[in-house]
């Protein structure tokens, strides 16, 4: 069969998005490689224009200069469109990548909503009420004994008001113990002395006590001045 009538020439695989979106961009670089080359001779035309005057050289520099201006639009036209086609890929290869993968997402739920209701099928909420209650008269049982084990033994009941009536008693002892009122009278009494007898200090003024009786700097009574005056 083969030998009457040939074979058939083997089908090509459809092109690929991926593949030409890389061959597009690969013309793009080059055609933007080619622009940059005439981005030079144009800088090289302008310099030579700003050291020439006007005339026929002038003219023919201003010709050429147009000449590389002219390619270099149409070079930047075809990148435009260029770029526009990869544009174009890719948002279809975009949305195609994206329906593929809802697709996968689609039939990975539905193999895991299968799968829930397998597992589902194995679980029995009558169970896991009984285990809910196993464990609340278990919890109950332990708080029992714990009660059980922290029992008292031969604890006397003590009345609440002789309890009060104590309490009230070490409120005021701690409020006497605190009281330091009775230092202020020692500290104000009159008459100490604040040196030691035969000391040589100059001697004070005599002055009186409250009764009307003379003292010396030491807070003694002072003798009168004629009974000292016989003696000597």
């Amino acid at each position: 069969m083969h030998r009457l009538f040939g074979r058939g020439k083997p089908k090509k695989p459809p092109p690929n998005l991926n593949e030409c979106i890389g061959k597009v961009d690969s013309r793009v670089e080059g055609i933007e490689k080619k622009i940059q080359i005439l981005d030079n001779k144009l800088r090289k035309y302008k310099d030579q224009m700003a050291k020439i005057k006007e005339g026929p050289s002038m003219n023919a520099l201003k010709q050429k200069a147009l000449c590389v201006l002219n390619k270099k639009k149409q070079y930047e036209q075809q990148v435009e469109s260029l770029r526009n086609q990869s544009f174009n890929m890719e948002q279809v290869n975009y949305v195609n990548q994206m329906m593929k993968d809802t697709q996968a997402t689609v039939v990975a739920m539905k193999d895991g909503m299968k799968s829930m209701k397998k597992e589902f099928k194995k679980i029995n909420i009558e169970d896991i009420e009984d285990l809910q209650d196993d464990m609340t008269d278990m919890l109950e049982q332990a708080d029992e004994v714990q009660k059980a084990l922290g029992r008292d033994y031969n604890m006397p009941e003590i009345d609440e008001d002789v309890l009060q009536a104590e309490l009230d008693a070490l409120g005021d002892e701690f409020v006497l113990d605190d009281d330091s009122s009775y230092l202020n009278d020692i500290i104000k009494a009159p008459g100490i002395p604040d040196k030691e007898p035969g000391a040589n200090s100059v001697v004070a003024p005599s002055s009186k006590t409250k009764d009307g009786v003379l003292v010396d700097e030491f807070g003694l009574p002072q003798l009168p001045a004629a009974s000292s005056s016989k003696q000597n």
